[in-house]
């Protein structure tokens, strides 16, 4: 999927006039059966099958806040798939707005900055289902997942279905992240896919329970590993290109220590530092081919499970934000977004994130952006960002700054986990 973009000095973009702030709308009819009606074509492909369970509970035409797991674009088909033909609001990214804002608010979406307090998102959800009657889907982890498991959910939900007041229902699917990692450059693989419907909490649950408690549960919902759900049900994917860019996830070499050196190309992952390679087999393993002439030291650090190396990644970050050494330095393309009619390519500049958080200078000295390291619990990052490239999003309510890394190799992941673990560390402190 792409997006519209326009080239358009600093100044000139600075001096547009901000997207107006607009009330969600009850999505017609005819826009709930052409989604669903679309949706069939990958569904059918995909052999999808609903399990139900407690959702005789939810009436009919009650409103309701539904809460998804975020795999794949084709979480949106199925939950308009499985709902229907309950109206839906859909809360998403403010940047799919661009290019066809009236589309997207004829079919109720709702939008949103990613990793950024939004009242007017919270707002509008309210909104919606008290004036329009309509239910609310929102993606509480607000990005798809980079190693197949869950990224952070904000300590404010629980806080939220409380103000919200409604039944909550929570979608969970299986194999959709299989069929299409983000990792993977939009390659799809054949996976089944299936989804857990289940009515998850009451309005009398909610109000009698602690918010800790409603946070406790959801996190409990949201733990997931897609790659153990891959190797516990034996689910083949033999595309010969399902290793393609697995360095985006995984781009320190557990062998040698080299970042932004791996490379990922048909069904193997290499350090192409120190020769290490792996293939990703199949059933979704990780097997050592070649050690890289580090035999001992490959014996304990070679992993065969993504989400493991990708949690020593995390831990290797934390070591460098603890000896105060973590630091990403790269030059980057800045584009912008502070309306819905394109997203701005103003130029080029430097991007710097360190122990006190993102500091963006660019535009021949024009723009200069900081944001603290305690301004949000986790990163807008995302690989192959609207066919442009990998990504990196800062910025607040007015306005957003995609910068995208420039001969740096794959750092994305890594500023993504920096962020999470610094906020961790400066909430702590304060």
């Amino acid at each position: 999927m792409k997006t519209t973009v326009r080239e358009l000095p600093y100044e000139k973009v600075m001096a547009l006039p901000l997207r107006k702030l607009q009330k969600p709308v009850k999505p017609a009819p005819f826009w709930r059966w052409l989604i669903k009606t679309l949706a069939k074509g990958d569904l059918k492909a995909t052999h999808f099958k609903a399990n139900f369970i407690g959702m005789e509970k939810l009436g009919k035409k009650e409103p309701c806040l539904v809460l998804m797991n975020h795999s794949c674009f084709m979480d949106l088909e199925i939950a308009e798939t499985v709902l229907y033909p309950r109206p839906l609001n859909i809360v998403c990214t403010s940047d799919g707005f661009v290019g066809k804002n009236w589309l997207m608010r004829s079919i109720g979406c709702i939008p949103t900055n990613k990793f950024i307090a939004d009242f007017v998102m919270v707002k509008n959800m309210k909104y919606a289902l008290e004036k329009l009657g309509s239910s609310v889907l929102m993606y509480p982890e607000a990005s798809y997942s980079f190693d197949g498991t869950a990224t952070p959910l904000p300590d404010t939900l629980g806080r939220c279905l409380k103000l919200l007041n409604v039944p909550v229902i929570m979608i969970r699917t299986y194999g959709a992240f299989a069929r299409n990692p983000l990792y993977n450059n939009l390659q799809v693989r054949k996976v089944d896919v299936s989804a857990d419907v289940k009515y998850l909490l009451s309005p009398e649950e909610i109000e009698q329970k602690p918010v800790d408690e409603l946070n406790a549960i959801l996190k409990e919902e949201f733990t997931f590993d897609n790659w153990k759900w891959q190797q516990d049900n034996k689910v083949v994917i033999n595309e010969p290109f399902r290793a393609d860019c697995l360095n985006r996830v995984l781009y320190k070499c557990c062998v040698c220590g080299e970042e932004g050196k791996m490379k990922g190309q048909g069904s193997e992952l290499c350090c192409q530092a120190c020769g290490a390679k792996w293939e990703l087999t199949e059933n979704g393993f990780l097997k050592l081919m070649m050690n890289g002439g580090a035999s001992d030291k490959a014996s304990h650090t070679a992993f065969s499970h993504v989400p493991d190396w990708y949690n020593w990644q995390r831990e290797q970050v934390r070591e460098e934000i603890e000896e105060g050494v973590y630091c990403i330095n790269t030059d980057v393309d800045i584009y912008m977004l502070v309306d819905t009619k394109a997203i701005y390519k103003v130029g080029s500049g430097h991007l710097r994130h360190d122990l006190n958080g993102f500091v963006l200078d660019g535009c021949d000295g024009k723009l200069h952006y900081e944001q603290k390291a305690k301004a949000s619990y986790s990163l807008y990052s995302d690989y192959y960002w609207y066919e442009i490239g990998d990504m990196i999003c800062i910025g607040d309510m007015k306005t957003l700054y995609y910068c995208f890394p420039k001969g740096t190799g794959d750092i994305v992941a890594k500023a993504r986990i920096a962020t999470e673990e610094l906020y961790k560390i400066k909430t702590n402190e304060r």
